[in-house]
C-alpha cells in the first residue's frame, strides 16, 4: 500500500473550515484509492458512489437538492449506506458523468452536516464541457489536482529515512555540496525512478520484484487503458458515446511524442503527426491530451519579461509526457538500460527535458522556454521560482550551458535573471548561475506563499472639528 503525500493535504482540508473538495487528475494516479483510504482512516462512515459505473444512482440527484431527500434516495439504493452528521464522508467518483451531482455540491456545502469529496479524470475535458443545466457551484467547492508519485514519494515508499531526505532538501536550498555517498545513492535511485515513473501500479510492480520488463508491461497497459477512453463523452441524454475522430487524432498526437522530443529543436510539429487533417484539428486533439492530464505544454516566449504569460507565443510550444516512465516505455528497446547506466543523452536530451518538465509541473508551475528568432540562444525552461523569473538549462551530463551564459552576459538585451543548470553532477556554482543535480527535480520547493500581515484600525479616529 503506497503512502501518498496527498493524504496530508486531505487531512488539512478536513481539519479547517472547508467546502466540498473536487479532486482531479490523470486516470490511474490513485485518486479513488487515496480518497477511500483517507475516508476509512478519518470517518466513521464512508458512502462511495461510482457515477460512471452506477448510472442508476444518477437519479438521486435529479430531484430537489434538499440534502435530506438526496440522502434518502442514496440510502434507498445503497442499503448499507449511513449518514451521521459530522462522521460521514460522501465520495462521488467520476463526477463529470453526472452534471447534477456536481451542481448539488452547493447544497451539501450549505447544509454542512456531511463532508463531500468528488473525483474526476475528465473535468473540463472536451465532451464534458457542455452546460450544467443546474449550474456549477462556484464558491461552494475547492479544487485539488493529483499527480503521479513524485520522486520524494517514491523514496518514502522505498524506505529512505526522512532525515536523509531533509538533509538533501536543505543542501539544495542552501547550495551546500551533498555528501558523495548520499549524492551517488540519490542519483542511482533517481535513474530508477525515471524508468519506473510515478504511476502507482507501475511503482507497486517495481517494489515487488524490481523487474523493469514487468514495469514496462504495466506502463504499456496503462497507456492502452487511457487510450481506450480517448474521445469518450456523454451526450445530451446522458448516454456514453465515443468521438472516433478525436480518438484517432489524440492517439496520433501521443504516438508522435517520442520522436517530437528526440529532435534537436523540440517544438511540437503537427506535420510529424500521422494523418492528413489540418493542423488546427490536430491541435484540438493535443489540447485534449493536456486536458486529461497526460501531456504538459511548455510555451516559447517572445522575450524573458514579466508577466511570462503575456510573453508566451501561443502557437509555439513543446509537449511532454506527464510521467517520464510512460515516455521511456514508448521508446525503443534498450532505452531503459541506457538510462539505468546513466546515459541520459539518448534521444537528444528528450528524457532530461521531460524529467525537468514533470518536476515543475507537479509543483503546479507553468512552463515556458526561450528560443531566439534566429534559433539562438535557446533556454530549456523559464519558470517562476520564489517570485523571480528563473532561466534553466538541463544537461544530460555536465556540459557547458552556452545559451544560458550568453543570456547572463547580455543583461541589456535579455534582462537580469536568476539562473540554474540542472546536470548530472553535485551542487555547485557557475558564472552567475547555480548547478544542481538531476534529482533536484524531485526536491523542487513550492513557491513562497505571500502572507499579508493583518491590519488593525485601533489608531484611527475621526478628527475633531
Amino acid at each position: 500500500m503506497l503512502k501518498r503525500s496527498i493524504s496530508a493535504d486531505l487531512e488539512k482540508w478536513k481539519n479547517r473550515n472547508h467546502h466540498p473538495l473536487v479532486l482531479s487528475g490523470l486516470r490511474q494516479t490513485g485518486k479513488t484509492f487515496s480518497v477511500q483510504q483517507f475516508g476509512n482512516d478519518n470517518y466513521l462512515n464512508v458512502v462511495y458512489i461510482d457515477l460512471r459505473k452506477s448510472v442508476s444512482l444518477h437519479s438521486a440527484f435529479d430531484g430537489d437538492f434538499d440534502v435530506n431527500k438526496m440522502t434518502s434516495r442514496i440510502t434507498a439504493n445503497i442499503p448499507n449506506a449511513r449518514f451521521l452528521p459530522g462522521q460521514t464522508l460522501l465520495i462521488l467518483d467520476e463526477i463529470q458523468d453526472c452534471p447534477n451531482a456536481r451542481s448539488s455540491l452547493k447544497y451539501w456545502d450549505l447544509d454542512g452536516r456531511y463532508d463531500v469529496i468528488a473525483t474526476g479524470s475528465f473535468l473540463g475535458v472536451k465532451g464534458f464541457r457542455r452546460p450544467y443545466p443546474r449550474g456549477i457551484p462556484v464558491g461552494y467547492e475547492e479544487h485539488l489536482v493529483m499527480y503521479p508519485l513524485t520522486f520524494r514519494e517514491f523514496l518514502n515508499n522505498y524506505g529512505m529515512p526522512e532525515d536523509v531526505l531533509n538533509y538533501v532538501q536543505k543542501s539544495i536550498s542552501s547550495g551546500t555540496v551533498i555528501d558523495k555517498a548520499i549524492h551517488d545513492r540519490m542519483r542511482e535511485l533517481y535513474l530508477e525512478y525515471l524508468i519506473v515513473g510515478g504511476m502507482p501500479e507501475a511503482v507497486n510492480v517495481f517494489f515487488e520484484n524490481h523487474d523493469l520488463n514487468a514495469v514496462k508491461e504495466v506502463q504499456c497497459q496503462i497507456i492502452g487503458s487511457i487510450k481506450a477512453d480517448f474521445g469518450r463523452y456523454i451526450d445530451a441524454n446522458g448516454n456514453e458515446k465515443v468521438n472516433e475522430v478525436l480518438k484517432l487524432r489524440a492517439e496520433a498526437c501521443l504516438n508522435s511524442l517520442p520522436s517530437q522530443l528526440s529532435k534537436e529543436y523540440k517544438k511540437f510539429q503537427f506535420s510529424l503527426v500521422e494523418g492528413k487533417t489540418h493542423a488546427a484539428d490536430k491541435a484540438d486533439a493535443l489540447q485534449y491530451l493536456v486536458d486529461i492530464g497526460l501531456v504538459i505544454k511548455s510555451y516559447n516566449l517572445s522575450d524573458i519579461s514579466l508577466p511570462l504569460e503575456a510573453a508566451k507565443i501561443a502557437n509555439e510550444y513543446k509537449a511532454f509526457y506527464a510521467d517520464t516512465g510512460l515516455l521511456i516505455s514508448q521508446m525503443e528497446q534498450g532505452t531503459a538500460a541506457k538510462v539505468l547506466a546513466g546515459e541520459l543523452g539518448a534521444h537528444k536530451g528528450a528524457i532530461t527535458e521531460n524529467m525537468v518538465a514533470v518536476g515543475f509541473h507537479e509543483n503546479g508551475q507553468k512552463l515556458y522556454y526561450y528560443r531566439g528568432s534566429s534559433g539562438s540562444p535557446e533556454l530549456d525552461f523559464v519558470t517562476m521560482i520564489k517570485t523571480r523569473e528563473t532561466i534553466i538549462e538541463c544537461k544530460s551530463t555536465n556540459g557547458r550551458a552556452t545559451s544560458m551564459k550568453h543570456v547572463l552576459q547580455h543583461p541589456e538585451k535579455y534582462g537580469k535573471h536568476p539562473a540554474i543548470k540542472i546536470a548530472d553532477t553535485n551542487i555547485g556554482e557557475g558564472e552567475g548561475f547555480r548547478t544542481l543535480p538531476i534529482y533536484y527535480c524531485g526536491f523542487i520547493e513550492p513557491n513562497e506563499r505571500l502572507i499579508v500581515k493583518r491590519k488593525t484600525f485601533d489608531n484611527l479616529s475621526i478628527p475633531e472639528r
